[in-house]
């Protein structure tokens, strides 16, 4: 089966992405007027995200986010799951943080590339 290579980016990016490219949202909640697809199984509990934005401890983040999420989903249903809502195309995990910052899409990514499926941040080519 071939995989196609998919990505992470952020909402202000989205019109940078290539068409082909389907944008999901994996965040708790998508900015205002967002009538694109959305994953919320991918999503941070909304009480973590708040109490990270009040303390910023990436430490406690990550393991929550990991505990409470990652390891209660199996990585090829979720990237199955992914292709079927984006129609089979490459899709993009869209969230609202710039690329260099932290955000739970760079965890996301990195969990799903250890299950050796290609996903990568977005930079324009």
């Amino acid at each position: 089966m071939s995989v196609p290579n998919s990505f992470t980016s952020y909402f202000a990016n989205v019109r940078n992405l290539p068409s082909v490219v389907a944008p999901i949202a994996i965040c708790v909640k998508a900015p205002d007027g967002w009538t694109g697809l959305h994953y919320p199984k991918l999503a941070p509990p909304k009480w973590l995200f708040w109490e990270w934005k009040k303390n910023h401890d990436e430490t406690l983040y990550i393991d929550v986010f990991t505990r409470e999420i990652l390891q209660n989903l199996d990585p090829d249903i979720v990237w199955n799951e992914l292709l079927v809502l984006s129609g089979g195309r490459p899709f993009a995990l869209i969230c609202f943080e710039k690329p260099g910052d932290f955000c739970h899409r760079h965890l996301v990514s990195e969990w799903l590339r250890r299950a050796d499926y290609p996903i990568y941040e977005w930079t324009k080519l």
